[in-house]
């Protein structure tokens, strides 16, 4: 017996090295899977936008560095708003296809499902388009970046903003599912913070078309203020049935706690017009933005102009390509923390950084929606109220909860 243990704990110690001793050297062969809502409510905000603007970032790098010996492929998938369905995409894609990293990922139920995958089997996610803080909070890993949005800026700058300006009661029409809970919670939490209150809320399902008994509920509140923690398709359905029935006309206001361009294109500005909304990206910003959004638009046929979601699938993937081609490996937690210890810096974001919980550092921005006289151009569509600085715009680190910060 006193034999056997020493035997056996030679044979588990010698097992524990193989994995690091047998994994192939690094050749420069990358692949990154763009797993998004395809067909659905988010894909305008995300789908083939994302596409390329992950096809662009790729562009740009090996253009910025020619004697990279990267080969990188990208490829895609609809993960139909399903956690099962894009759980299983991912699982695949990182055990049978090779693939590296995984970007986008809108739909936070998708994303933390996705998550955890990634965490197991030692890849990257990074994460474009989910709002979840939850990422960057109790299921932070050390192999998921979250890079631009989450429910508490989104709170933070469009509930803090409304708030100020008198909207201090508050009814929620909230998409029932993880992102939805969550944004009502991060507003909730900066409406009571600010010395307001919210009188009730209801809870919607997914992709509805029919918002008018929920618009009733609202309306019966009294609330000065019917927050929409909602996104994409149910967001446009909302504003548009709210504004048949009158209700801004008749003194309430709507705060589209996540609202895209795509959703303005659609709605128009004589309906979305006032609309006050937070994004780190604009097109219309800056000769870089500009000059970028001209490709984009090429690319896209002309038929779109991008959204946040498609600059921070950019940003997020150039960053990653940086990375992986520093740290010559696919081992997805060095990836990430070669991730964090590089400055960012691009046409879209500017300057930033990768924090210790794995959120993307960059400054946010208040935008409102013009009328429809000011608008000069196709897609001209907002004025800039006020640009919220990185280090106010995100959760504080230490209220996270992330189990890497050190405490």
């Amino acid at each position: 017996m006193r034999n056997i243990l020493p035997a056996a704990l030679a044979v588990m110690l010698a097992s524990a090295v193989v994995p690091a001793a047998a994994q192939a050297p690094f050749d420069g062969t990358v692949k990154v899977g763009v797993l998004n809502d395809q067909s659905s409510l988010y894909a305008d905000a995300t789908g083939q936008g994302s596409v390329t603007g992950a096809r662009m970032a790729l562009e740009d790098y090996m253009k910025a560095n020619p004697n990279s010996k990267l080969k990188v492929e990208i490829i895609f998938a609809d993960h139909q708003n399903k956690p099962d369905v894009g759980s299983t995409i991912a699982r695949q894609w990182l055990e049978r296809d090779g693939v590296d990293m995984i970007l986008d990922v809108p739909n936070s139920g998708v994303a933390l499902a996705v998550n955890d995958v990634v965490k197991n089997l030692n890849k990257v996610m990074v994460n474009g388009s989910a709002g979840t803080t939850r990422l960057t909070g109790d299921s932070c890993t050390p192999n998921t970046v979250h890079w631009t949005f989450d429910n508490y800026a989104l709170a933070n700058g469009t509930g803090s903003a409304i708030v100020a300006t008198g909207g201090d009661t508050w009814f929620f029409i909230t998409a029932d599912y993880a992102f939805g809970h969550d944004l009502e919670l991060q507003t909730s939490n900066i409406v009571k913070a600010k010395g307001g209150k919210v009188l009730g809320g209801v809870r919607v399902p997914l992709n509805n078309a029919d918002f008018s008994s929920f618009l009733l509920q609202a309306q019966g509140s009294k609330a000065k203020v019917i927050g929409l923690a909602n996104a994409g398709g149910d967001t446009i359905n909302s504003i548009k049935q709210a504004s048949e029935f009158g209700i801004v006309a008749a003194g309430q206001r709507l705060a589209g706690l996540l609202v895209f361009i795509t959703d303005v294109h659609s709605l128009g500005l004589k309906v979305a017009q006032g609309l006050q909304m937070t994004d780190p990206f604009y097109w219309d910003t800056d000769d870089n933005s500009r000059a970028w959004t001209k490709r984009f638009v090429e690319k896209m046929n002309g038929k779109q102009y991008p959204t946040g979601n498609h600059a921070g699938n950019y940003s997020g993937m150039l960053h990653f390509l940086k990375a992986i081609d520093a740290a010559q490996t696919h081992d997805g937690a060095k990836i990430v923390a070669k991730m964090k210890e590089l400055p960012t810096d691009d046409v879209v974001f500017g300057k930033g950084m990768v924090r210790e919980d794995g959120r993307h550092m960059h400054p946010m921005n208040l935008f409102e929606v013009k009328k429809p006289e000011e608008s000069k151009a196709p897609w001209d569509y907002y004025k800039l109220v006020k640009q919220i600085p990185a280090d106010q715009a995100w959760r504080p680190l230490a209220e996270g909860g992330c189990p890497l910060v050190k405490k």
